[in-house]
């Protein structure tokens, strides 16, 4: 009997059975399709954009066809977008709010809505480029130059890469510029170029990035007044710690000219030569080996504060300056010495005031550079050197040594550095 039923079923099984569709056929917005022909890094946009700005002068057509151009934009003109739509040639178009047309191109407007606002104070790397946009691998024309401290105003993310517009115009790869200041580097370049010579120690450091510059920086030389430096800096240390005060009396007592780094008083200065035993303020002294290089105030300060350059004293200016400071043979480098000076700086005290108006501030570091410079020189035979502060926006170190050579040297030097640091 069952066998009977699914014979009697087979043939219903096997009979064709006709299907009446009732789908409508399916309809796809012109806008999908371009999405979906069309990736995200394509030069068109895929949509209407919230906040159009244009880069710069951008052509406008009365039709969406763009053919017929009725006038232009530029990036000061306001307007929105009323439709995003596709031309009969397949162009993606923006109908604006005036109601002409112009290509839905990023190479030519950008959503301002969607850029990080962001003033950035940023220097140029060598090699960089300026784009007229983001999207256009055109090269803008411009006047700057590498190591150029630069403004932007605003990020955009675009062919994978970050781009800064410049207030100076156009628009830099974030990979061309360097959010520190990079000058160092170009100091660098110079002193390289144009004073590599064994006649010169030269070391320069930035202050803000505390990045240095040099050549020959640790070689040695004699190093003459300079060798003033670290008694300088110790006295400031004692008025600072309370040990004594600018007031302080100390008496001029002929054992004043006889210790490990003391001068003949015969030199530079308008103390009397021979001892007077006659008391001395700490203020008076510092002010007279600061501004006229006086040997007698420094030996009368060494005596009495560094306590005739003992080991406490050496064991500091060692630590302070890098290396081994030998009171005695009075040998140091560009960088020992540019060390110290950055010591002072930092202490800021009546020292580095007293730096800062000297009889010297006609020559040397601070002749031509239109800030102020403090700073110490140091002449004996054919050595001729000057160690200094100086306070442009952002303060740098400089200190440079010569072996025969001259005041003008000097100068020209520094007022090189300053060029590039200003």
């Amino acid at each position: 009997m069952r066998k009977f039923l699914v014979i009697l079923l087979l043939p219903i099984f096997f009979k064709s059975v006709q299907v009446v569709s009732t789908e409508n056929p399916v309809i796809i917005p012109k806008q999908e399709i371009y999405s979906l022909t069309h990736g995200s890094y394509d030069l068109y946009y895929q949509d209407a954009i919230e906040s159009p700005k244009f880069y710069g002068e951008t052509p406008v057509y009365s039709t969406e066809d763009l053919i017929k151009e009725s006038g232009k934009v530029n990036s000061e003109t306001k307007l929105t977008i009323l439709e995003w739509r596709l031309n009969s040639q397949g162009i993606a178009v923006f109908k604006l709010s005036n109601n002409q047309f112009v290509a839905a191109d990023k190479r030519f407007v950008y959503d301002e809505s969607t850029v990080n606002s962001n003033i950035k104070q940023v220097w140029l790397k060598p090699g960089f480029i300026i784009y007229n946009s983001p999207y256009d691998q055109t090269e803008k024309t411009h006047t700057l130059s590498p190591y150029q401290k630069i403004e932007g105003d605003m990020l955009v993310f675009a062919e994978g890469r970050e781009f800064l517009r410049l207030k100076q115009g156009g628009w830099i790869s974030l990979e061309d510029i360097s959010e520190e200041d990079n000058r160092i580097e170009k100091v660098q370049e110079l002193l390289s170029s144009n004073y590599q010579n064994d006649q010169f120690s030269i070391y320069v450091k930035q202050l803000s990035t505390g990045k240095e510059a040099g050549i020959n920086e640790n070689q040695r030389m004699y190093a003459a007044s300079i060798m003033k430096l670290p008694y300088l800096y110790y006295a400031q240390e004692k008025i600072n710690q309370g040990d004594i005060q600018l007031d302080t009396a100390l008496k001029y007592v002929p054992e004043v000219n006889e210790y490990p780094g003391s001068y003949k008083p015969e030199g530079s200065g308008s103390l009397p030569k021979k001892a007077d035993n006659k008391e001395y303020s700490v203020k008076d002294l510092i002010a007279k080996t600061a501004k006229e290089s006086d040997n007698v105030a420094h030996n009368i300060l060494g005596y009495y504060i560094t306590n005739k350059s003992d080991e406490t004293f050496k064991q500091q200016m060692t630590a302070l300056s890098g290396e081994n400071w030998d009171v005695t043979d009075k040998l140091a480098s560009a960088k020992m010495a540019g060390q110290v000076m950055e010591s002072i700086y930092n202490q800021n005290g009546f020292v580095l005031e007293s730096l800062s108006k000297t009889s010297y501030d006609n020559q040397r570091i601070a002749k031509n550079i239109s800030v102020s410079v403090a700073h110490k020189i140091g002449d004996a035979d054919e050595f001729k050197h000057d160690t200094g502060v100086v306070y442009t926006e952002s303060p740098f170190i400089i200190s440079i040594f010569t072996k025969n050579s001259d005041y003008d040297t000097i100068s020209k030097i520094a007022k090189d550095v300053y060029e590039v640091l200003k």
